[in-house]
């Protein structure tokens, strides 16, 4: 079995993408420092912290005992989790095809759930201009998306199984912190049983608990109305 002696470094913002990675180091119970980045203030911009995530995104990691026991570090919260899952031989599958399974969900989440509530977020709360269009299209999307893991969930239960691609993995751990805010996408829970029933096992486990309980230092300001931020997170070319 890998172990890790050295802490990996984590660069954090308590956001749902952020807490995937919080999470997940939380689950493999290793060791890890938390190097919190101040999106709002523009700390994703400075050169240090571009070496490492150039997209300037959280989050990112520093693994100081990477392959050949030489650092590595990774941006891209998909990345990141494949990274360690393979690493450690933990929350992914040996077998081929249940590999698929999984990276289809962990896609499923980095390429469209997180995304389309992103943008969800924004035209509706965030946008300087409320645009119908824009509202109705990522609202409806948001839906969709929840109705297609609300979906997938049913057919794993009924085959006996508890989570998104039947053992819990990356994939679980990469959907939850996005999936918690559903009221706020007026996602109805009548017609979301299963999604309910898997939330409610997912933030029973107590390292999911601690990872989405990581905190920053200092509050966040409120970007709905903190001007300044929104010039730093949004419309940047």
């Amino acid at each position: 079995m890998t172990t890790q002696t050295k802490p990996i470094e984590l660069y954090f913002t308590p956001t749902p993408n952020g807490k995937k990675i919080s999470i997940m180091l939380e689950e493999l119970g290793v060791p890890y420092n938390t190097t919190f980045i101040n999106i709002g203030k523009g700390d994703q911009f400075k050169p240090e912290f571009l070496e490492i995530s150039p997209n300037n995104k959280i989050p990112a990691i520093v693994d100081p005992e990477g392959p050949g026991g030489q650092p590595i570090s990774i941006f891209e919260s998909g990345a990141i989790m494949k990274y360690l899952a393979l690493k450690f031989g933990k929350f992914y599958p040996a077998d081929p095809r249940e590999q698929v399974k999984v990276d289809e969900w962990l896609f499923w989440q980095v390429g469209g759930f997180g995304p389309m509530l992103g943008q969800n977020n924004h035209f509706s709360v965030y946008a300087p201009e409320k645009i119908p269009y824009a509202i109705k299209r990522y609202k409806d999307e948001t839906h969709r998306l929840f109705r297609v893991l609300d979906t997938q969930l049913g057919k794993m239960f009924a085959a006996g199984k508890e989570y998104v691609a039947g053992d819990y993995s990356i994939a679980d751990m990469a959907i939850i912190d996005w999936a918690t805010s559903y009221l706020r996408y007026e996602i109805d829970p009548e017609i979301s049983k299963n999604f309910l029933v898997w939330q409610e096992r997912m933030l029973a486990r107590p390292a999911v608990q601690r990872g989405r309980d990581l905190k920053a230092p200092t509050p966040a300001s409120d970007l709905a109305t903190d001007k300044d931020a929104q010039k730093v997170l949004f419309n940047q070319r």
